[in-house]
């Protein structure tokens, strides 16, 4: 299949490796044009719209027959009462769905699924564990920067809650699947096995290229009360909801997705290498 692809969101990290890899098939939808062409990704030309402005969503999609949405998934009804009926759809939400510390985020991705799966629509929403590995992501060089100013790593309940990240490789090629046509619903997209956070940070570490920290286990409540004093200069910020996510496991079953998506996911390791290597993507 080699038909155009209408990307919402085509100058955000995911939507941009997207647009990437489909190359000349990609017709970025997005709200600012220059910060598009600022990235050089060749393309189809940019069309502008704005995703509360209904009449500038509707037009921009009027020839859509296959469309992913890389805003906040909060905005699928929108898109999907804007778009083709007879458009294959494809959303990305997010894990933080599932987690018991309810917040705006989690609640929009609630609401995206929902009107997804009301609609009728050919379509998907993938949700994604922590994303790394993306041009300018955020979550494993933050992480790294933080390390590096540290002596010792202070992590709540000694950082032995699972998390089980996904490299941007393979929820681009989950999306793709999903565009062509493979499962139907809500599917979580995630790493191959989930890890203690503290083994995440020190794999990081070691990729980063530097010996990872010793661990001194903190109480939860102790860490967001000094969440502030990581504002200060030099230091990455560390809000008081990312603490709390950490005191939860974040595991989850991928047999959906190697099943329905065809994704076997590369390991944690090869990932990082390919995230801390110059000539990593």
């Amino acid at each position: 299949m080699n038909d155009p692809v209408h990307v919402i969101g085509a100058s955000g990290r995911s939507g941009a490796a997207l647009c990437r890899v489909l190359g000349g098939r990609a017709v970025p939808v997005v709200r600012d044009a220059a910060k598009w062409a600022a990235l050089g990704i060749p393309a189809h030309p940019a069309r502008v719209a704005d995703l509360t402005s209904p009449e500038t969503l509707r037009a921009a999609l009027a020839d859509a027959t296959l469309v992913v949405n890389c805003a906040h998934a909060r905005h699928a009804g929108d898109i999907l009462a804007a778009g083709p009926v007879a458009a294959r759809y494809v959303f990305l939400g997010s894990t933080r769905r599932f987690s018991r510390w309810a917040d705006a985020h989690g609640d929009g991705v609630k609401a995206g699924e929902a009107a997804l799966l009301s609609s009728g629509r050919s379509g998907v929403i993938l949700h994604p564990t922590m994303i790394y590995g993306a041009q300018g992501e955020d979550n494993v060089q933050r992480l790294a920067a933080l390390m590096r100013r540290l002596p010792l790593l202070p992590l709540p309940g000694g950082g032995h809650n699972l998390v089980q990240p996904i490299h941007q490789s393979d929820l681009t090629r989950a999306i793709l699947s999903a565009l062509a046509g493979h499962g139907q619903g809500a599917i979580v997209v995630a790493g191959p096995q989930a890890v203690p956070y503290r083994e995440f940070c020190a794999a990081i570490a070691r990729a980063a290229g530097f010996t990872p920290r010793p661990v001194l286990p903190i109480p939860a409540g102790l860490l967001i009360a000094a969440s502030p004093l990581t504002l200060l200069p030099g230091l990455p910020r560390i809000r008081p909801e990312e603490i709390r996510r950490l005191t939860e496991d974040k595991a989850f079953d991928i047999a959906p997705m190697r099943a329905i998506l065809g994704i076997d996911p590369i390991s944690l390791d090869a990932g990082l290498r390919a995230t801390f290597s110059p000539t990593g993507d």
